[in-house]
């Protein structure tokens, strides 16, 4: 698991709640408390100065402070790797001597254990060289201070110092947090991913470029630069295969490997390079279930939540037909056949299940068998047998012209038996359940129909819907029932059970929202892909531009802002690359590096204003891309050999 601190803005670790470091999912420290002159600093500001620093100032007034004005600033540089770094700034004319006293401590509980509240008490502290030790069987956590303090009291968790800081001058402590495992004591686990700057600092090879992101609308540059960082510290690698990259789901309630936000947040990403589509691939590809069953060919994933109306669903099911989406996308950004090649069979598996799942009953139900017919899983069943031809042709496999005939049935039987008529002009059911009942509740779900995936000569494979019913999505989604003016919610306001902080039932999923941006952009209506994009730019800046993965769907309205949602994670891997995506979606990089041609269709609104992309990758190679206020799009850089196309 990734490394994280976690405490709220005053900077100070309670020893309540979630507050801590973590390091491999157990709390390395839960208590952390910095008094100087006997008090507590007064915050002032708490900003995270990257994806794993945070920077907290306050003040401290001493006898030497005649009037309002402090004389004393302390700074605490916090790193997520257990460094911190506590500052104190003198500005008083004479010399100050400060007492200093951090009081610490820990239940080396495990991560789960402290989100759920189910911790339990301090563990005792002893004395261990310049600082303290606490220990369970097998594990010890290890506090290291520099300098070394003049007292330590291991009953009450307490070091004590007493700094002079010259007139004008500063002092610093250094702590750090580090977990003991086994009789050897080493630091980190024995075994298991390593993530974010420890992985980079292993010498292993950046996943992406210096991408920069220039023009009218200075929130496009920070947006990008913010998920790159955070979406580098996510990453895992796994050390016995240290070149397979993948992102965890995200802080601090699900930092391992999620399949499916696995899989889409590798595929948002594709237009900063595909080297984490193909790690990400190949490390699903050795959890792929074997065997001749009706489960061989599956990618496991665990069940989600699904709203009030539907049962949970089963992200193995939007995995393994994500999967050949995946693969054949990422061979249209460039990934080479020597990547590409040996994921094949494993791509072949994920569709051998879907015909298995799907049967005789024509639909893919979820979860399978015995789940409701949902239609996303429709959509991304239809997208995977189609893009899943595409593979197949391209390395002379059989089966393609099956699966394209299997995907045109799928389209004639859901835009009869799936769209639902009525007064405002119809719209598609949610799900059909096992009996033939209709679901009629509109939600975000309806945005993955016109997700169709990239093909070949830069098109887009043809969607479930036809013309009239994509017409009618568009304006759906559109409306002001899911358009909240902050994104997409994922179930319209005007439906029973919506509730603005709903998972599934009326909050802001930055994914969805996405998909659905891309998607309008992608069928032509520009008018409502323009307004969720501007919608999450705007929430952006409450969040300092680190997009959580979801946030509350209540109705923007003049001088408000977005509401944070409780349970969602922040920094999120799937939010973080639909960042990527909803900022790259209006320059239109169509490439097909197989054939050698790139095209570029911006959408012509410009939602973005004029604005620049360099350090994209295209064939793995840069590529930089600038879009004018009238949507004209001009490549400034691009590998040698791709042809631009129109």
């Amino acid at each position: 698991m990734p490394s994280l601190a976690i405490s709220a803005e005053h900077g100070q670790l309670s020893g309540q709640g979630l507050d801590g470091f973590y390091r491999s999912g157990r709390r390395a420290l839960a208590r952390c408390r910095l008094r100087v002159a006997g008090a507590e600093p007064l915050p002032v500001q708490a900003r995270l100065l990257g994806p794993d620093l945070a920077r907290f100032v306050g003040t401290v007034r001493t006898v030497a402070d005649s009037g309002p004005d402090p004389s004393v600033t302390v700074e605490r540089l916090r790193h997520a790797d257990g460094t911190e770094r506590i500052t104190l700034h003198s500005t008083a004319v004479r010399p100050l001597r400060l007492p200093i006293e951090v009081s610490l401590g820990t239940d080396l509980a495990e991560l789960g254990a402290a989100a759920a509240g189910r911790t339990g008490p301090e563990l005792p502290a002893c004395v261990h060289d310049s600082g303290m030790r606490w220990s369970t069987p097998g594990l010890n956590a290890v506090v290291t201070a520099e300098p070394a303090p003049k007292d330590t009291l291991a009953s009450a968790g307490l070091l004590r110092w007493e700094l002079e800081v010259p007139p004008g001058g500063s002092r610093s402590i250094q702590l750090h947090v580090r977990l003991e495992w086994g009789d050897q004591a080493r630091i980190g686990p024995p075994r298991g991913p390593v993530a974010g700057a420890a992985a980079r600092g292993r010498g292993a090879a950046p996943l992406w470029g210096p991408t920069q992101a220039r023009g009218d609308d200075t929130r496009v540059e920070t947006l990008l630069r913010s998920a790159m960082d955070d979406l580098g510290a996510l990453v895992l690698r796994d050390p016995r295969r240290p070149g397979d990259a993948y992102a965890a789901a995200g802080v601090p309630w699900r930092c391992g490997l999620a399949p499916a936000e696995a899989l889409w947040a590798a595929r948002m990403t594709l237009p900063l390079g595909v080297r984490l589509a193909a790690g990400t691939l190949r490390t699903l590809a050795r959890t792929q279930l074997g065997g001749p069953g009706t489960e061989g060919g599956r990618i496991p994933g665990a069940m989600r939540h699904a709203g009030p109306h539907l049962p949970p669903g089963c992200t193995g099911v939007e995995a393994t037909l994500l999967f050949p989406t995946v693969l054949a996308e990422a061979r249209r950004w460039g990934l080479p056949d020597k990547d590409a090649e040996p994921l094949m069979p494993v791509a072949e598996r994920c569709l051998l299940w879907l015909r298995t799942a799907v049967g005789d009953r024509g639909y893919l139900a979820d979860p399978s068998p015995g789940g409701p017919y949902r239609c996303e899983a429709q959509a991304h069943a239809h997208r995977a047998a189609l893009l899943g031809a595409d593979l197949l042709d391209a390395y002379g496999r059989p089966g393609a012209s099956g699966w394209r005939e299997w995907a045109a049935d799928l389209r004639r039987r859901f835009r009869e038996e799936f769209w639902i008529e009525d007064r405002g002009g119809g719209r598609p059911a949610a799900a059909r359940m096992p009996d033939g009942s209709r679901m009629r509740q509109l939600g975000a779900a309806a945005s993955h129909l016109l997700d169709t995936g990239l093909l070949g000569r830069s098109t887009f494979a043809e969607g479930l819907l036809d013309k009239v019913q994509t017409e009618q999505v568009a304006r759906l989604l559109g409306g002001p029932a899911l358009d909240s003016g902050w994104g997409l919610r994922t179930l319209a306001a005007k439906e029973p059970g919506y509730n603005p902080f709903g998972h599934r039932s009326g909050a802001v999923r930055v994914h969805e929202t996405a998909v659905a941006v891309a998607g309008l952009a992608a069928a032509g209506y520009e008018k409502e892909a323009g307004s969720l994009l501007r919608g999450v730019l705007n929430a952006a800046p409450s969040f300092a531009h680190r997009l959580p993965e979801m946030y509350a769907g209540e109705q923007r309205t003049s001088g408000s802002a977005p509401l944070p949602h409780p349970a969602a994670c922040r920094p999120a891997a799937i939010a973080s690359a639909a960042a990527v995506r909803l900022l790259t979606t209006p320059v239109g990089v169509l490439p097909d590096v197989p054939a050698g041609t790139v095209a570029v269709r911006p959408m012509h609104s410009a939602p973005l204003g004029a604005v620049q992309f360099t350090g994209l990758r295209v064939a793995e190679q840069p590529f930089a891309v600038r879009v004018s206020r009238l949507g004209l799009g001009m490549v400034e850089e691009a590998a040698d050999g791709l042809q631009l196309g129109g």
